[in-house]
């Protein structure tokens, strides 16, 4: 039956990249939900006259868009986490960007160093912190291991890829050894095993069972803006921006890559670039509370009320090489168990 599956996926696969390439439309593939940029990619059809073809998965496009092969309809990969852009690569489905308008825009460190990816937008991993418990208003990465702290902070999975991303950095800015020595801390300060998602963070800080936790910077603004029945665990929290001790605050993306056998070359590269541009910058930003990528676009109102992110200058680069190394240091110190 996988055979068989396999050879209907394959079949038409082949029967899209076909017409594709004679339509005036680009095929993205995407794990942001689709009712979310929906706006985003009607703007874009508005401006330029090409219609979006959408696929939308939580999980598993890369090996999709592999198993596709020379067949593959997909033109552009939208997607979140460095981890996500870099398995793109690793899986041989990306070719170079090579635009001069996306260099011109996504400084270096927010960039593939051989062009296959580019960040469209930012988000950091920053701390929720009861404001009941907690009267601190800033912070270090570093400090999250301090005693101080022991028993009063949540977390999800250190496994998971937004949490890798940190772990990583630690390893790139500390070395291996102070990161482990760093992540033994960090476990022993929690309240419970790490579980759940960033809003249940904010949810057990709220309910008393911990006093800060770690989290993106979008979903305090969701919870806050857009769901009201998760309001009240905002409204018991606040938001610092962390920094790393003589850096700034650890940051990772949203990006966009070009895919390998891309049908639609020309339309997806229209795509790529306009995604970009100052309305389509403004326009993400205000959909899903990231910070934009283009300088002088503003962020969304209740992202800017954080305060100003200083951003870490580190290259993602450097983060996706040691995500192997974090991850095996998160089942080194059992930081899950």
């Amino acid at each position: 039956m996988r055979r068989f599956l396999s050879l209907t996926t394959l079949a038409l696969a082949g029967a899209l990249g076909a017409t594709a390439a004679h339509a005036n439309e680009v095929n993205l593939y995407t794990y942001r939900e689709s009712k979310l940029i929906q706006p985003l990619l009607d703007a874009f059809t508005k401006d330029t006259g090409v219609k979006v073809n959408v696929i939308s998965a939580s999980s598993g496009l890369e090996q999709r868009i592999k198993t596709e092969g020379a067949n593959s309809p997909a033109d552009v990969l939208l997607t979140v986490d460095i981890s996500r852009l870099e398995d793109a690569v690793q899986n041989g489905i990306t070719q170079p960007l090579n635009s001069k308008a996306v260099e011109q825009v996504v400084p270096a460190q927010y960039r593939d160093p051989e062009g296959h990816w580019a960040a469209v937008a930012m988000r950091a991993r920053i701390v929720y912190t009861s404001k009941a418990r907690v009267q601190q208003t800033a912070m270090t990465y570093e400090e999250l291991a301090d005693p101080k702290w022991k028993g009063k902070i949540c977390i999800r999975s250190g496994q998971h890829m937004y949490n890798n991303a940190l772990f990583a950095a630690m390893i790139v800015k500390h070395g291996e050894a102070k990161a482990e020595e760093w992540l033994k801390g960090l476990k022993a300060n929690l309240a419970q095993k790490p579980s759940g998602g960033d809003r249940e963070t904010a949810r057990d800080i709220a309910a008393g069972k911990c006093d800060l936790g770690i989290a993106n910077t979008y979903y305090w603004a969701l919870m806050n803006d857009k769901e009201a029945d998760k309001k009240a665990w905002a409204d018991a929290t606040k938001v610092i921006l962390p920094t790393f001790q003589g850096g700034g605050t650890h940051v990772n993306v949203s990006g966009v890559a070009l895919m390998k056998n891309s049908p639609n070359k020309a339309n997806a590269m229209k795509f790529i670039e306009w995604m970009v541009s100052p309305q389509a910058q403004q326009m993400h930003a205000d959909l899903t509370y990231e910070y934009p990528m283009r300088a002088g676009v503003p962020a969304n109102k209740t992202i800017a009320g954080y305060g100003e992110l200083k951003r870490e200058p580190m290259p993602l680069a450097q983060i996706a090489s040691n995500r192997k190394k974090a991850s095996a240091l998160v089942d080194k110190v059992g930081f899950d168990n």
